[in-house]
């Protein structure tokens, strides 16, 4: 029994449904110092039920923006984030490695950051709440970030 749910648990979760988030996050995200560790994030943020929407439903206009504090505005609702972090560490890296080898991804060793990568025109499915995290979070550093979401980087 415990093998068919770890195969559903692949099925579902794999470095190639989640490998354009990470994509389009770092596509719509302003450059900056150690955004590497923002990976871990992502995919947590953006298959929470709750936060998808929230996520999705984010308004960039302007007259009205949405920011970090009207998306998570409800703190409850991140009990578990860390535990997701915890959970999706192994698929953030093999997402990461799949962007990378498809080029949607390249590394500046220096500043720690992840960026467009020069083959990022291949096709990749723009993951929209992806996008728009990455949009989110522009402005904000590394530090502030974790420290509202109430998490810590592993």
């Amino acid at each position: 029994m415990s093998s068919i749910v770890d195969a559903l648990y692949e099925l579902k979760y794999n470095p190639f449904e989640y490998g354009p988030y990470l994509a389009s996050f770092y596509t719509a995200i302003n450059e900056s110092e150690n955004n590497l560790l923002l990976a871990p994030l992502v995919i947590p943020l953006c298959s929470h039920p709750v936060f998808n929407k929230k996520i999705s439903g984010a308004v960039f206009g302007e007259k009205r923006q949405s920011s970090i504090w009207s998306v998570f505005n409800d703190r409850a609702q991140l009990y578990d984030l860390q535990e997701r972090i915890d959970g999706f560490k192994d698929l953030t890296e093999q997402c990461i490695q799949y962007c990378l080898i498809n080029d949607w991804l390249s590394v500046n060793e220096q500043g720690l950051s992840l960026h467009k990568g020069d083959g990022s025109d291949s096709v990749f499915t723009n993951q929209k709440s992806a996008a728009k995290l990455g949009r989110l979070f522009s402005g904000h550093s590394v530090v502030e970030i974790y420290a509202f979401l109430g998490v810590k980087p592993r």
